[in-house]
């Protein structure tokens, strides 16, 4: 079976690669790509031939089902994600198999188990459907409040208090209005998806930040944009080349 690989982490591409190659002698990386674009393009060459594709939902240049907007994809997919109840169940509407990150090695054999048996490939129109984000804004329920620990204390922080959250040294922070900062057990993909989009946008893949904390948007070369924030701090506040458009339009709703 030919394997097509599509992550931008490239710690997470090689550990994929390193257990499909351990488990399964039959599979045969043929390619590994990063972001949508080169997806597409891979997937638009002539000759290339894959069957099974291993696919991050978050790439360099965007998610990943603009994928399936561009260009028909045939193979079967298999979908790695970290936990997101929004794409899980666009992933079920359109036959999509998935792995929870970090991917375990008895749930990856289940999956291509399943794939092995599995006849047919993606239902495009209804993963289209069930990514329709109105139908999909009027069921989702956001977060309120988080809990979080200092010392002996367990505190609880409300969402509307929160002013970013970041990654940093393997660890998630979150700084609060008044310039209180605490250790968050959950990842930034967890957060994000628990968060009301209207509210919070995350700027790059180490930090989310609320739209009360912005406080000017500067231009930056290369078409990025800097943003001077509330309360101030030494983490770097600067909007991902492939989020600009997106984080314009949220700004300006």
């Amino acid at each position: 079976m030919n394997v097509l690989i599509v992550e931008d982490e490239l710690m997470a591409q090689k550990s994929l690669t390193r257990v499909l190659t351990q488990n399964f002698p039959d599979m045969k990386i043929v390619g590994t790509t990063t972001s949508v674009t080169g997806t597409v393009a891979w997937l638009n060459t002539p000759g290339n031939s894959v069957d099974v594709i291993f696919m991050d939902v978050e790439l360099s240049d965007g998610v990943c089902f603009e994928i399936f907007r561009q260009t028909e994809v045939k193979a079967k997919v298999i979908m790695t994600t970290a936990y997101d109840s929004y794409a899980i169940k666009a992933f079920e509407a359109g036959s999509i198999d998935y792995l929870l990150k970090p991917v375990d090695v008895t749930a990856l054999n289940r999956a291509v188990a399943r794939c092995r048996m599995s006849g047919g490939g993606v239902d495009i129109e209804a993963l289209l459907k069930s990514l329709n984000p109105d139908s999909q804004q009027q069921k989702k329920e956001y977060k309120e409040r988080y809990i979080v620990r200092f010392n002996d204390r367990i505190i609880p922080i409300e969402v509307t208090n929160i002013a970013y959250i970041f990654s940093e040294d393997k660890n998630n922070y979150l700084v609060t209005h008044d310039n209180h900062q605490y250790i968050l057990d959950s990842s930034l993909d967890v957060v994000m998806d628990e968060l009301n989009p209207d509210m919070f946008f995350r700027i790059s893949r180490s930090c989310i930040i609320s739209m009360k904390a912005i406080k000017s948007i500067i231009k930056q070369p290369g078409g990025r944009l800097k943003i001077t924030h509330t309360p101030d701090s030494d983490q770097d506040m600067t909007v991902s080349r492939s989020r600009v458009d997106d984080f314009l339009r949220w700004i300006e709703k």
